[in-house]
């Protein structure tokens, strides 16, 4: 039986006089918000999710404005790290990922003398772009992910 069919064996009860007013809404209320959240609740986690999910894109924005993809990050999470509490490990995830990411490109590219740095620079801008796409994706879900090969330097 689909949600539908079950709103309607409700409606048909409360019409019928086997459920008071009181206990339809409340009957209503857990079929449709099964984990007995208030409304409210969880539109704050999914507001809180999406700005962890914007804080992991906004990673990327320093492929269309140089320097944005190191400035975006810090700013959506020291703004909204006190609304969403939540978004502070997903912040510290992205300041461990860009300090690990510039220690890194400055080794590659010293690296380059001997060769070896280029297909580094190569794979490190390969996992510059897909790293914060996973952990955008797994941060709408409501995980957190830490980005492999990530110095922790916040914790």
């Amino acid at each position: 039986m689909n949600i539908s069919d079950e709103l309607e064996k409700l409606r048909h009860m409360r019409e019928t006089g086997t459920l008071s007013e009181d206990e339809y809404t409340r009957a209503k209320a857990a079929l449709l918000n099964p984990q007995g959240r208030a409304p409210d609740e969880c539109a704050r986690n999914l507001q809180s999710r999406q700005w962890a999910m914007f804080l992991h894109f906004s990673l990327l924005a320093g492929i269309v404005v140089p320097l944005a993809g190191l400035v975006a990050p810090i700013i959506i999470w020291q703004v909204k790290k006190t609304e969403y509490p939540e978004l502070d490990a997903h912040g510290k995830i992205a300041v461990n990922w860009i300090l690990s990411l510039i220690i890194y490109a400055v080794v590659s590219a010293l690296l380059i003398l001997v060769i070896v740095g280029i297909p580094l620079l190569i794979a490190l801008a390969v996992l510059a772009v897909v790293f914060p796409i996973v952990g955008g994706i797994k941060a709408n879900n409501g995980e957190i992910w830490k980005y492999p090969l990530s110095i922790q330097f916040l914790t």
